[in-house]
């Protein structure tokens, strides 16, 4: 397994909750993006490459806007997550316009990467610490001739949105293992401040806020693409003929641990995250990106 630490990063998303292109969208005080803050902080964790998966219709602005911050730090590789980009036998359905979720997102990598890999996604703030946590996590790996397979995780009372539901992978664990998890949708507080949201069944649940949710910061190996694979057909075959559903990687992670018996590590972090989803989590990111410039954390501006 190749020693070199890959960061994939999530940005083909539509974004149609935020009403326009939010991996792009100006947070810090210099016009700085989310994504700048997650490759700063993987960088200085000792990732040695960055691999981008969006959307072709979005390639130039996003090779103006970020990836060119970069390409003289780090060596990039952009792919792209298309609705056709499917295994051989399958094809979409009349109708759908989206591809098919963060799980075919991450098989669009599935050639230009070697050795381990963290996911994100673009339009989140992950913490630095979170990013030291999962790189050692990856190095003693590699020390000890191990595949990984972990996830960092987040208490869900810290992830919620004051302006809308929002989706979650609620995640069961002991002992630093994780045993389940389970993608609940609609999540959100009601009048009384409880938090309900809605399980893969369409039933409404009352979720606790100390929860330990998934914000799709996982850790593989590239030994996880044939699986992947193999478990995207599957979505496939139950599916064809949907144009909504999703291969998530949160269910697909569930599936390798009930059924097929991995152990998924579940990684410890103090770290703080904060994300975009509406127009109105934007002056509350900015808020936050500028109390820790104010506390050092991070120089203004990021990239000068």
């Amino acid at each position: 397994m190749d020693d070199q630490i890959t960061l994939l990063v999530l940005a083909a998303g539509m974004g149609s909750r935020y009403g326009g292109i939010k991996q792009l969208e100006p947070m810090g005080p210099n016009g700085e993006t989310l994504l700048d803050y997650s490759v700063h902080d993987a960088l200085k964790a000792g990732f040695g490459k960055v691999v981008f998966v969006i959307r072709r219709e979005i390639e130039e602005p996003f090779r103006k806007t970020v990836g060119k911050r970069y390409e003289d730090l780090v060596p990039i590789e952009y792919v792209f997550q298309e609705l056709d980009d499917l295994p051989q036998g399958h094809t979409a359905p009349e109708g759908r316009s989206k591809p098919w979720g963060t799980g075919q997102a991450i098989l669009a990598a599935r050639d230009v990467i070697d050795g381990c890999f963290a996911v994100i996604n673009a339009d989140d703030f992950y913490g630095q610490e979170a990013y030291a946590v999962i790189s050692r996590y990856f190095t003693e790996s590699i020390e000890k001739g191990t595949t990984p397979l972990c996830m960092v995780g987040y208490l869900l009372d810290h992830t919620l949105s004051l302006h809308g539901s929002v989706n979650r992978g609620l995640c069961q664990g002991t002992a630093g293992r994780l045993q389940s998890v389970e993608e609940i949708i609609d999540i959100d507080r009601d009048r009384h401040g409880t938090i309900l949201g809605t399980n893969g069944n369409g039933k409404e649940v009352i979720l606790p806020p100390d929860a330990l949710v998934s914000m799709n910061f996982w850790g593989f190996s590239s030994m996880v693409f044939p699986d992947l694979e193999r478990h995207f057909i599957r979505f496939l075959q139950g599916h064809s003929e949907s144009l909504t559903g999703e291969f998530y990687i949160p269910t697909f992670v569930d599936d390798l641990i009930t059924m097929e018996g991995a152990q998924c590590d579940l990684l410890q972090t103090d770290a703080s995250w904060f994300g975009v989803t509406y127009p109105g989590d934007k002056p509350y990111v900015q808020q936050r990106l500028s109390e820790l410039i104010g506390n050092g954390v991070y120089p203004s501006p990021l990239n000068g």
